[in-house]
């Protein structure tokens, strides 16, 4: 079983940089795919970033190219996400999922951080 465990977030105001980590426990999670999700009130749950631990390509949504980067440390088994050039509606819960291969159901997510950009 795949154990994340979020750190991060906060509030920032427009333009600012912040950067969310989650650390990941348990099983052999060396071909996993960890992702990066965030949901805002009243909306969706929203894909943002994704990385493969074995391979390191990294993909975004459109609404975060250019702006966020997602990045690993395989030796402290942590994946992050920095966040530059905030915007309001960044304004969002943040979480962090693991899944076995794309298209795979969710093995286990973060617990989910508040990311707050003023304006």
């Amino acid at each position: 079983q795949v154990q994340l465990v979020q750190s991060g977030g906060g509030l920032v105001q427009t333009g600012g940089s912040l950067r969310l980590s989650c650390t990941v426990s348990g099983r052999t999670f060396s071909n996993y795919y960890m992702n990066w999700f965030r949901q805002a009130p009243g909306k969706e749950r929203e894909f943002v970033a994704a990385i493969p631990w074995s391979t390191g390509n990294t993909y975004y949504a459109d609404s975060v190219k250019g702006r966020f980067t997602v990045s690993k440390d395989n030796a402290k088994n942590t994946v992050y996400l920095q966040m530059n050039n905030l915007k309001f509606e960044d304004t969002a819960v943040y979480y962090c999922a693991a899944q076995s291969r794309i298209g795979a159901p969710y093995d286990a997510w973060g617990q989910g951080t508040q990311v707050t950009v003023s304006s």
